[in-house]
């Protein structure tokens, strides 16, 4: 067996001399969201000594920031093997870091692929409580087991001692497993969190055709061609990166100069109005429900993994407001059903039918009652009980 590839560098000790807590997000999103746990927390308990492998926000909340984990994450089966030998080594000298400096609690925060790993080889290795150790294994935001890879709730239950979810519906998933699972409210509802979209009835149409290279090329050709296809209204697209603001350039050019002028770009992150939506069904469509802007959702996917997914994600909806509420706030337009007829008459619907505007707005409001924080507490409320 070849020896396990080395870092360039090693992790920082800790800077106290100590870690109560360390921390581990591997994505942007996981990294805001811990960061708002972690402020919080050490609010409330200023002597806490935090560590991180997360990102900026963590650094800015108050964490030690071991390395920068969101610069480092790839998503895609070919950019996770082109890049296997840096994350084997990353994944070896955190355990290295972690025997040696033994927090007495870590918090996983999302990002399965890389933390149920971790947490599984902290009990293999004897370090966690659940190995027979003393570090307590938590995490936060919990995979999406109701849609694929059920069973990895028993793994969790064998390898974790406590879960938060986001979402209220979660904790009834793990029902048939011994770990403590607890909803804590979902960070888009709180009251400091800041949200990216607004509803104005008299702003642009938004275009929101996701985050990943491969799906925006999909994805992309569809929105814009329903939106051309309803002729009236500015519209604007939100990307987040210089990536894929270069692919939405190149399809915009390929369109033509009239449509050229009627759409304009910016970057995810600048808070922004708008009257209607055409989106795929990530992250923003959720922004984009809790602020009652009118929409529908389109997903176009390549023909066999969308074959695979109808056979392994067994859910009724894609767009997870339309999950939470049981019913299309979002109607979803996939793979050929996401015409230009179609999605242009969504956008007239969204912007001319009264009733439609009104029902969004009742939809939007019983959305952020189901996900505001219950009366339990809040995920840093629930961190600090299981760190104290």
């Amino acid at each position: 067996m070849s020896a396990t590839p080395l870092l360039p560098f090693r992790l920082s000790p800790p800077a106290v001399g100590r870690v109560d807590l360390l921390v581990v997000a591997g994505e942007h999103s996981g990294d805001e969201h811990a960061a708002r746990m972690v402020r919080e927390l050490r609010a409330s308990q200023p002597g806490l000594a935090v560590a991180a492998l997360g990102g900026p926000q963590l650094a800015a909340a108050g964490a030690q920031l071991l390395h920068d984990l969101t610069a480092s994450s790839v998503v895609g089966l070919v950019e996770v093997l082109k890049n296997y030998s840096f994350f084997r080594a990353l994944f070896e000298e955190t355990l290295r870091w972690i025997a040696e400096h033994r927090p007495r609690a870590v918090c996983f925060v999302d990002y399965p692929g890389l933390n149920l790993r971790l947490a599984a080889a902290l009990r293999e290795r004897g370090l966690s409580v659940k190995g027979g150790g003393k570090i307590r294994t938590l995490y936060y935001i919990s995979p999406q087991i109701w849609a694929w890879k059920a069973k990895r709730r028993f793994t969790m239950a064998r390898d974790l001692d406590a879960l938060a979810t986001i979402f209220p519906f979660e904790p009834k998933c793990y029902a048939d497993t011994t770990l403590p699972v607890e909803f804590v409210g979902h960070p888009f509802v709180a009251d400091d969190y800041a949200a990216p979209v607004r509803y104005d009835p008299t702003g642009p149409v938004l275009l929101l055709p996701g985050s990943r290279v491969q799906a925006v090329g999909r994805i992309f050709p569809a929105l814009l061609a329903g939106f051309r296809q309803f002729g009236r209204r500015d519209a604007v697209v939100l990307y987040p990166s210089e990536a894929i603001r270069a692919q939405i350039e190149a399809m915009l050019a390929r369109a033509g100069p009239s449509v050229d002028q009627s759409v304009s770009l910016r970057r995810t992150g600048d808070p922004i109005a708008a009257s209607a939506v055409l989106t795929s069904s990530g992250t923003m469509s959720m922004h984009c429900a809790l602020a009652a802007i009118p929409g529908a959702i389109a997903y176009r996917a390549n023909p066999l993994t969308y074959l695979l997914g109808r056979m392994l994600v067994q859910i009724e909806h894609l767009g997870i407001a339309n999950l939470l509420l049981r019913e299309p706030m979002y109607p979803e337009f996939i793979q050929g059903a996401a015409t230009s007829a179609a999605l242009a008459s969504q956008l007239r619907a969204c912007l001319e039918d009264a009733g439609r505007i009104a029902r969004t707005a009742d939809q939007a409001a019983r959305l952020r009652a189901l996900l505001r924080v219950p009366a339990s507490g809040t995920a840093a409320g629930w961190l600090a009980r299981w760190v104290a």
